[in-house]
């Protein structure tokens, strides 16, 4: 058991506990939340004896093995491999003695190192530290590059394994799927699915976190909250906490009051039938969650787009990629309300695709009869790391917008910024001493700002807390436009869009089942018996390697899929039909905000729209109900 008792922790000036218990039992694994800021690292450190308390106790017991996992990697000669054993220092440490008594040929000693070495299977060290590296995404021809010649985020995938390497009792995890993609976070999640020690993780990737964790210790007013279950649970309790608090009801319905709003301006215009079931629940659950979110810094809305237009961009046979094509007989419409989510592995193209649509990479064409056809109103939106980093850090907040907008008035974006929790006299700081995640919150900003059409997001929310994804979830829901959106955070990208895309092996098709169908399908790609770069090329529905149960999973999803054709027929047609009564009501709409029809002499032609507009508006409510009952049918087989 680990016990923090009226601990106080300050980190320079400011306080970041004061006063605070918490207990950790064994065997448990919780999340740790709380805003960028808030104390969630100093925390870790504290546990692994880098920083100490300022005042209070921590005791813990005296053998107690932490393992944790480290944030910078300084480039080496040493082999990736031999990175990962090096988490283990109890094996090294043999290894050096080892190596010493067989020089001075002390057989006693030897004996005995190869008794220990036996105890803690450190014969197989190199089998286990290839497993964790290919679990992480790594291919068998890395494992012996130097860790010199890997990127930053690989290096993080280098440290989380030396972490999972180390035998451990206590594991401290800092953002682990940070820089990993869905197929290796699954693998994550499985692994400490097994792990047995006392697990505390810092994350935002909160789907991840429902996978793994059963409680949470959360940072709130200088004090640790503990909660009982996943991070979902953890809402609801919260929710339910804050909304006890008086001093926040007003708050609490005002922001009850927008998310019901979302949730019936997105009944409204519903579309493709399990993404947009999905969806609809999420939004009805927000309304009971939404007190937990009341005191977010965070609270901002995309503006409608100036101009748009029906069709706004059109793609066929187009091909992308640099001096070779990457994928081709790509088949794409962006409509005004088209909502697409890219699926597929590292490096197929996802990125290129999103790059070559802003306009930073050019199209290549695979035949003759390729086509482009891009609209005069089309006006991107598009957020990439890269974009982030090539932001004027010298400028301030309200400079980068000025610059943008001269004309914009000084409160006007005070405002503004205040949504993306940019106040006082930060709003004027140039941004180079900005943290990572302040300057996603920025570029962000600045994209909304410039009112765009179409958003293209490629991994918008890598370096957000928990609260800004909560709240881009919530802007992105509200959006009157176009999103194509690349992410590895499976709760955003879920509630976002409606319809998904998979680019892999050169190919960009339809994917015509959910997120979780999206997981079965990777988990079915790794269970094949090819790795690294062949693992990519792999074909699952040919693949030689596949097992017999992949195989009669995917025969049972193909009988699936034929028993529902019917219903599933019986939903488009609903759809078609929601989509034109929708249509007609818009319509009807527009005509009746112009104040001449309640002239005396139009008395008839409003008596009609009025009559009209409510009988459209049942049929609606009878087509969406039907809809709703198909689709819950649909879940349910």
């Amino acid at each position: 058991m680990i016990n923090l008792t009226n601990a106080r922790l300050m980190r320079g000036e400011q306080t970041l506990l004061e006063n605070a218990n918490l207990t950790l039992h064994k065997g448990h694994k919780v999340g740790v939340i709380g805003r960028n800021g808030s104390g969630k690292s100093s925390l870790f450190a504290c546990l692994n004896g880098q920083l100490q308390l300022d005042s209070g106790d921590l005791s813990m017991p005296d053998s107690l093995r932490i393992a944790w996992m480290k944030q910078e990697t300084v480039g080496s000669h040493r082999s990736a491999i031999d990175h990962v054993i090096d988490g283990d220092s109890h094996l090294r440490q043999i290894e050096t003695s080892l190596a010493s008594a067989e020089q001075q040929g002390d057989g006693h000693q030897i004996a005995k190192l190869h008794a220990d070495m036996d105890r803690i299977d450190g014969y197989n060290a190199r089998v286990r530290a290839e497993q964790l590296l290919s679990g992480l995404g790594f291919s068998t021809t890395e494992f012996d590059s130097p860790v010199g010649d890997f990127s930053g985020g690989w290096r993080i995938r280098l440290n989380l394994a030396a972490a999972l390497m180390a035998p451990s009792d206590l594991l401290l995890l800092d953002e682990p799927t940070n820089h990993l993609d869905l197929q290796a976070t699954l693998w994550l999640e499985q692994w400490l699915n097994r792990y047995t020690g006392t697990l505390l993780i810092i994350s935002h990737d909160r789907s991840f976190l429902d996978s793994v964790i059963g409680g949470v210790v959360s940072f709130e007013g200088k004090q640790l909250f503990e909660y009982r279950g996943n991070y979902t649970s953890f809402e609801k309790q919260r929710a339910e906490r804050l909304a006890q608090q008086q001093a926040a009801l007003e708050k609490q319905l005002k922001r009850r009051s927008e998310i019901e709003d979302f949730v019936r301006r997105f009944r409204a215009k519903a579309s493709k039938a399990k993404q947009a079931q999905s969806r609809l629940k999420e939004l009805e659950r927000m309304q009971d969650i939404a007190p937990a979110h009341s005191d977010s810094p965070f609270r901002f809305t995309f503006f409608s787009p100036e101009q748009s237009a029906e069709n706004l961009l059109s793609l066929k046979k187009a091909a992308i990629g640099f001096e070779q094509p990457l994928v081709t007989g790509i088949n794409l419409k962006v409509f005004r309300h088209t909502r697409i989510g890219l699926l597929g592995r590292n490096g197929m193209g996802k990125s290129t695709l999103l790059k070559t649509l802003a306009g930073q990479l050019n199209w290549k064409h695979d035949s003759d009869t390729a086509e482009v056809t891009v609209s005069k109103h089309l006006k991107v939106g598009y957020f990439a790391q890269h974009q982030v980093d090539e932001i004027d850090l010298s400028l301030s907040p309200i400079a980068l917008i000025q610059k943008i907008d001269p004309a914009a008035r000084e409160q006007e974006l005070r405002n503004f910024l205040g949504g993306f929790d940019f106040r006082g006299d930060r709003i004027s700081e140039p941004a180079h001493h900005f943290s990572g995640g302040e300057k996603s919150r920025l570029a962000l900003a600045l994209i909304v700002w410039q009112k765009p059409n179409v958003l293209l997001l490629d991994e918008p929310s890598n370096h957000l807390d928990m609260e800004m994804r909560h709240a881009l979830t919530v802007a992105l829901q509200g959006f009157d436009g176009a999103i194509i959106l690349v992410s590895h955070d499976r709760h955003l990208m879920g509630n976002t869009v409606d319809e998904f895309l998979l680019i892999d092996r050169g190919k960009c098709q339809v994917f015509e089942g959910d997120l979780h169908e999206y997981e079965s399908w990777l988990q079915q790609d790794a269970s094949s018996t090819h790795t690294g770069a062949d693992k990519s090329k792999t074909d699952i529905s040919s693949s030689p390697g596949m097992t017999a149960n992949a195989k009669e999973s995917r025969q049972q999803a193909a009988l699936q899929r034929q028993q529902t054709g019917p219903l599933r027929k019986e939903i488009r047609a609903l759809e078609k039909s929601m989509g034109k009564l929708s249509d007609s009501l818009k319509v009807i709409e527009e005509k009746l905000a112009d104040p001449h029809i309640y002239d005396d002499a139009r008395k008839n032609e409003l008596k009609d729209l009025l009559a009209k507009q409510g009988e459209q508006q049942s049929e609606l409510d009878r087509v969406e109900e039907a809809w709703l009952e198909k689709s819950t049918d649909l879940e349910s087989v």
